[in-house]
């Protein structure tokens, strides 16, 4: 039986021929990333292991993007651990405020991943990297510790479920929508420990924006991760931003799948994910009449530029409804000096939406947007579980920028097409 994409590259990472589903293997890291929330536990047990200095220090990401710029001391303290580690272990990628951005849209933009490359991180959205047909996953702390010590990883192969995509999207339609609908589809556990992996003509006419949005919503299926088939899009992404070799991984014609999901992209709709998993995913008809205090446009998952272009569409000439916060996050420095110089922040700030520096901030609960109780937000981040942006009282609602800037203007869920 032949191998899928995952399979192939987690054999080559583990110097086999071949791999199977359900075995055990240990294999050879390309890249170790933590951030300032998971790095300093992670330097203690570094610590405790006794080795002295990490396996490469090329090799190793750390990005303190959580609370960054710092909020309080606990986080300043944090981000000073992470600091001195980096300076202790000459740590080559390791960056500072200024040029800091959210992790998963930093290190493909800075060229850190290409295909091919097995790459963990100590932070569950990990998963992003396999736009670039990388393997890359999410681990606790510990195995980031043991990562950077040994350059190594054990791993159980996933089965895999494959995407076979056809069409193109509608107009006002993205990635988000196209994840939102599927974890609709398979729920939150539909694709536990498994690979979700997408191929098929339809995936020529989503973006690498697009790509990376519904790669690094996979852990929110439960896969172990999500990975695309290379093509020349991805081809001339990685030539763009590395110089790095890449190896691409075709799957096998006779590859094993646990299931195949032949998805029509010219039939997805706009897709709203109701509090309080990213499952409970609904269209239109279903939406409601349901009335917000906050809209929250940026993220690892919506805050590259093709993100903030498509919002800055839906709002150009128009107005941020009185009493309404709308809070714009552009993902990387470089995401928010491209916005601003072909003026995407400009028609977002003229509609009343304020500029923040490049942070995870408000998607985790941890600052630059805490809903209060009772409040409820359309935002275009990953989660919304209970108390995830705030209040155990509140409520997310996931969606793509369109619907989110949408709901901006009028104040309530609203499809894009309602205000244009």
């Amino acid at each position: 039986m032949g191998m899928t994409m995952t399979q192939k590259i987690l054999a080559n990472a583990a110097g086999k021929d071949n791999v199977k589903a359900g075995e055990l293997i240990m294999a050879d890291l390309n890249l170790v990333l933590g951030n300032d929330i998971t790095t300093p536990v992670a330097i203690g047990e570094f610590d405790k292991i006794g080795q002295g200095s990490v396996f490469d220090k090329s090799k190793i990401a750390l990005v303190p993007d959580h609370f960054t710029p710092n909020k309080d001391i606990k986080s300043a303290q944090q981000a000073l651990k992470v600091r001195n580690f980096a300076k202790d272990q000459d740590i080559v990628n390791y960056f500072e405020v200024g040029e800091v951005g959210i992790e998963h849209a930093l290190l493909p933009e800075k060229g850190l991943v290409v295909a091919g490359d097995v790459v963990i991180g100590a932070d569950s959205h990990t998963c992003t990297y396999g736009a670039l047909g990388a393997f890359s996953t999410g681990v606790g702390s510990t195995d980031m510790a043991a990562g950077m010590a040994t350059g190594k990883a054990w791993f159980k192969v996933p089965e895999a479920i494959k995407f076979n995509l056809t069409g193109r999207l509608n107009k006002y339609t993205s990635g988000k929508d196209l994840i939102l609908h599927i974890i609709g589809m398979i729920g939150v556990d539909g694709a536990l420990y498994k690979s979700m992996e997408f191929t098929g003509e339809g995936m020529r006419s989503l973006t690498m924006d697009d790509r990376f949005t519904i790669a690094n919503m996979a852990i929110e299926a439960g896969a172990k991760n999500g990975i695309f088939e290379v093509d020349e899009f991805t081809v001339d992404y990685m030539k763009n931003h590395s110089d790095r070799e890449y190896t691409v991984f075709k799957a096998d014609e006779d590859a094993e799948y646990v299931q195949v999901i032949d998805i029509d992209l010219s039939t997805v709709p706009h897709t709203v994910a109701f509090p309080h998993l990213p499952e409970n995913a609904r269209t239109p008809e279903n939406w409601g009449n349901i009335n917000i205090d906050q809209v929250v446009i940026g993220s690892c998952t919506n805050g590259r530029i093709s993100d903030l272009q498509r919002a800055a569409q839906i709002l150009k000439g128009k107005k941020v409804k009185k009493g309404i916060r709308a809070i714009v996050f552009p993902a990387t420095q470089s995401v928010y000096l491209e916005a601003l110089k072909d003026g995407t922040l400009s028609a977002l700030v003229e509609a009343g939406c304020v500029i923040s520096a490049p942070t995870c901030g408000p998607c985790l609960g941890g600052h630059m947007g805490i809903l209060a109780e009772g409040e409820r937000c359309v935002s275009t981040t990953n989660r919304n579980f209970i108390g995830r942006m705030g209040h155990i009282e509140s409520e997310v609602y996931l969606a793509s920028p369109e619907v989110a800037a949408a709901s901006a203007v009028t104040g309530k869920i609203t499809a894009p097409e309602e205000v244009m």
